[in-house]
């Protein structure tokens, strides 16, 4: 332990990491830089930030205030002691609704605040896409905007009163009228009054450098509005008493079409006098689909507000009516509206992933897009003029980039395509960032317009300021932080744009793996920097039917977010901190609460896959190892539940699992949680009772296969038969896949022809692998895949759909299956058959009516069916049915092997009580408990009582 963690330890109360893992955690940021900080200590109060200032100035070590890490230039990184207020110092004091005002904790979540503020009709003004994640210190610590600051401002318009500790231990109350200024303050500023009035550019979003002129006599000697956007380095943040708005009570969304960006910026500034609470823009490359945009190749969100919908949606017209438009949409109804809000918010990230190849390499091209020139911003009326010197810039560097973002206040956000893997793309990504600073100014705007200078842009505020007025910034900076003990190389004496860049800590050459890794070019180190951090992951709750992540939700840690993991993965290719590779217990041990829920894969938005990147990881960390005995006892799941049907030892089983004695030694030597029960098994198979049945289909429609999954066929096989009567109720030919490698032999679970018995070899049943991938026994779920394939091989040689019930192994046989044997086409081929339940109906037998189930419904969507599948087939066909109700997002907690291993039940239950229990507890009488995911019923049984049933046994009730 060295002698500052020790001193630490003894001083202050909350917790203090020295460890690997903390430290990995905090490397980054959302930016393109890296850090290795020495420590991270979250304090409980005042007094114990005191107590990191004084034990860090006595030996001369840098602290860093970071919040919700969601930073963009790098001011949430440094190599001494990082703050983190997010786990203690999170707190909403209070709120004063008459005084419209709020007392706030620097580690409070926007959200949370307004949260609190929305039940007396007020709100924070400012709101960045970021919002579900990022905290009241870190906006205020870069003076954030967001999408209503045409309206509302920035967070500097929005404070009060802060309170600050200096780095010499001070405790200052900054307000107006010099209030809580520290010594010397006042006269360097009446020192160079002409400076301040006249070197500052006049326009909405002038973010970079220190907001000196805000303590000018005529603007009321503002220490707290001169203290916002200094990023940490003038004092820290403790506590703020911060401005509410009037939040209007209804808002209705004009979306305007252009025919291209250009004429979407230059219509903008045209658009204010309306007096509009947003004016966004976001032309159609960012757009994964145009469905429920106008016709147009860029638009502008335009938001009104009004006492009521009728009163917003005619000041949203008249917006409409005075603007030049290819066409425009007007929606009212807030649904609708949160509908086309995601796609702007989500742009930081989607952004980050362009079309055109995969990782950039330095003879160009590719597909990943970095900050750096985020969010510089101009004079509104000039914003035309910019983008097209700006687009002209690109074109002669040779980069892209799709700018988006604020167009009202002239602020342009904007990932470009830099090669920052390289020494020559790196070069070139200083000169394009010189040469842009010099256009930005030539433009009259400010190289940053809301995310703060930084490390990405603070070294070219000279060309923006000048040097004198650069040099008063250092003054300003000594006169605060004389012993540059607060988050050194930012604004002031900045360290190069690139130096510390994450990049250049990674492998050059791909790293032997063995998924495919399609869409980073098979490289995994590209596929680990997909997460950029904007930490959506992080966010406290879930909208509509997301899933991502549940694990974060329930535990409330970084470890345990897609983003730490990333984090965590990224250092172990890195190999400077985590320095043993694949066989890092720090990223074992974050990874083992991942759910492998797949969330990430479809609501992060740069669709980092945790779910693929732990099965890897755990292949690699476990080869030539002993596994733990979870993995071989379910792990192998179909094995052992095949071995025990073809005994005919259900029953025998069963009788064995409802001895406590019995059942609890056998969990432990299988290491099952204890709090589990044992699920039974079926006393006949649903194979079994399909030959019984003659094994053949009566119907004479279109052949579908129907997969039988392991948990259909030894668990629930009731799933099972349901769906043959459903299918063939709608006409459809049902086989089973074949248990013999026979050519000419389609399947009928049996494959008893005469030809087939003299050509074939035994087979086995198909398998999707799953239960082996989510335990990363790799070279066992390949193995078996490829029997299956075998197995395959005459359906595949057919136009036949193969129909999976069970969503889990739908997503394996759709994704993991071409991934993992990527040199296989047999893999591709059958992952493009499978067809989901729902989606065999509605492809195959279009015009069948399903019976009139008529009941409310509730439940929850499988994860697996979010991220991997989509779910459009199974609303449409439970509207028909009758079914009313949205099923809840989130994931069960149970995920398979997840919540059966020992250690995970608390998680596991927590999972299930952030959406799905609630949901369920809440259901009104009669209700049907929809859960097509073995593990979701499992759960709902164990931890609610509650029977849940697949939509095919639904369906299949109506038919009687």
């Amino acid at each position: 332990m060295t002698d500052l963690e020790a001193a630490l330890r003894r001083a202050v109360r909350g917790e203090v990491g020295f460890d690997t893992t903390s430290r990995a955690l905090t490397t980054m940021d959302a930016s393109n830089y890296r850090r290795v900080p020495l420590g991270v200590v979250a304090p409980r109060d005042a007094d114990d930030v005191a107590a990191v200032l004084e034990a860090c100035r006595e030996r001369g070590v840098p602290v860093v205030a970071r919040g919700g890490g969601t930073s963009i230039a790098g001011q949430a990184t440094g190599t001494g002691v990082v703050l983190d207020f997010t786990r203690h110092m999170n707190r909403l004091v209070g709120i004063d609704p008459q005084a419209r005002t709020a007392v706030v904790q620097p580690g409070l979540v926007l959200d949370r605040l307004q949260d609190a503020a929305a039940p007396h009709g007020l709100r924070f003004g400012p709101d960045p896409s970021t919002h579900g994640r990022c905290t009241l210190g870190g906006m205020i610590g870069n003076n954030s905007c967001g999408s209503h600051s045409v309206a509302w401002g920035t967070t500097a318009d929005s404070v009060r009163e802060l309170s600050v500790l200096t780095a010499r231990g001070r405790r200052l109350r900054l307000g107006q009228e010099w209030s809580g200024a520290p010594e010397g303050l006042r006269e360097l500023v009446d020192g160079d009054l002409a400076r301040l009035r006249t070197g500052f550019p006049d326009l909405p979003r002038r973010i970079s450098g220190y907001a000196l002129d805000a303590l000018l006599p005529e603007k009321g000697a503002d220490v707290a509005r001169s203290f916002c956007g200094s990023e940490g380095t003038l004092g820290v943040l403790t506590e703020a008493v911060v401005r509410l708005v009037e939040s209007p009570r209804a808002r209705a969304l004009a979306v305007l079409g252009y025919a291209d960006e250009a004429g979407a910026a230059e219509a903008a500034a045209g658009l204010l006098p309306f007096g509009p609470l947003t004016v966004e823009g976001m032309a159609v490359d960012l757009v994964p689909s145009t469905e429920g945009l106008p016709r147009g190749g860029a638009w502008l969100f335009v938001e009104t507000g009004g006492d009521t919908e009728a009163e917003a949606r005619a000041r949203a017209q008249a917006v409409v009516r005075a603007a030049d438009v290819v066409d425009a949409r007007v929606v009212t109804d807030p649904a609708g509206q949160r509908t086309l809000w995601r796609i702007r918010e989500d742009a930081s990230g989607t952004a980050t992933r362009m079309p055109g190849g995969t990782s950039r390499t330095e003879s160009g091209g590719g597909s990943e897009a970095w900050p750096g020139w985020e969010d510089c911003a101009v004079p509104p009326a000039r914003l035309g003029g910019y983008l097209r010197d700006f687009r002209r810039l690109l074109t002669a560097h040779g980069l892209r980039g799709t700018p988006y973002g604020h167009f009202g206040d002239g602020c342009i956000h904007v990932r470009i395509d830099f090669d920052l893997l390289s020494e020559a793309g790196v070069a070139r990504f200083r000169r394009f960032s010189e040469e842009l600073a010099d256009v930005v100014v030539a433009h009259g705007g400010s190289l940053s317009g809301e995310h703060g200078d930084g490390q990405a842009r603070a070294e070219l505020l000279p060309r923006m300021y000048g040097e004198e007025t650069v040099a008063l910034f250092e003054r300003a900076k000594a006169v605060w932080d004389p012993d540059d003990l607060l988050n050194p190389g930012m604004l002031v004496r900045p360290a190069p744009l690139d130096a510390n860049l994450r990049f250049s800590v990674l492998p050059r050459e791909p790293v032997d793996v063995e998924f495919g890794y399609p869409s980073d070019g098979g490289d995994f180190s590209a596929a680990v920097r997909r997460c950029v951090g904007v930490a959506k992951c992080r966010t406290t709750s879930v909208s509509g039917a997301g899933v991502m992540c549940p694990s974060y939700r329930a535990t409330g840690k970084e470890t345990h977010s897609t983003r730490g993991r990333a984090r965590l993965l990224h250092e172990m290719l890195a190999g400077e901190l985590v320095t043993d590779g694949w066989r890092s217990t720090e990223v074992r041990d974050a990874l083992d609460l991942c759910l492998s829920c797949k969330g990430c894969r479809s609501d992060c938005p740069v669709e980092v896959d945790m779910a693929t990147y732990k099965a890897e990881f755990l292949h690699h960390h476990y080869a030539g190892r002993r596994r733990p005995t979870a993995h071989y006892a379910m792990g192998w799941l179909p094995v052992w539940l095949r071995w025990a049907a073809r005994a005919r030892m259900a029953p025998v089983v069963n009788a064995l699992a409802s001895v406590r004695p019995l059942a609890a030694v056998a969990k432990r030597l299988g290491g099952i949680a204890g709090e589990r029960e044992v699920p039974r098994l079926a006393g006949e198979t649903f194979s079994r009772w399909w030959r019984r049945r003659g094994g053949r289909s009566a119907a004479g429609g279109d052949l579908v296969v129907l997969w039988p999954d392991t948990f259909t066929e030894h668990l629930s096989p009731s799933v099972g038969r349901a769906a043959v009567r459903v299918l063939e109720a709608a006409g459809l030919r049902v086989a089973l896949p074949p248990t013999l490698r026979a050519r000419g032999v389609v399947g009928d679970g049996t494959s008893k022809s005469a030809l087939a018995l003299l050509t074939a070899r035994r087979g086995g049943r198909v398998c999707c692998g799953l239960t082996y991938v989510s335990t990363g026994q790799l070279d066992r779920a390949r193995a078996v895949m490829r029997r299956t394939l075998d197995l395959m091989a005459p359906v595949l040689e057919t136009s036949a759909p193969v129909v999976v019930l069970e969503p889990s192994c739908a997503a394996a046989l759709r994704t993991d299956l071409p991934e993992l044997l990527h040199d296989d086409p047999r893999a591709a081929r059958l992952a493009s058959r499978v067809l989901t339940f729902a989606e065999a109906l509605e492809r195959h037998a279009p015009d069948w009516n399903p019976p009139a189930v008529n009941l409310p419904a509730v439940g929850q969507t499988h994860c697996h069916q979010h991220a991997v599948l989509g779910d459009a087939a199974d609303r449409r066909l439970r509207e028909s049915a009758g079914l009313t109700g949205e099923l809840s997002g989130g994931c069960c907690g149970l995920a398979g092997n997840f919540g059966f291993e020992d250690g995970h039940y608390e998680v596991s239950a927590a999972c299930a009580e952030d959406q799905l229990l609630p949901a369920v507890r809440e259901a009104p009488d009669g209700a049907v408990v929809l859960a097509d995911g073995f593990s979701c019923r499992t759960q709902l049984e164990q931890l609610a009582g509650v029977r849940g049933r697949h939509l095919a046994e639904v369906l299949a009730e109506g038919l009687e």
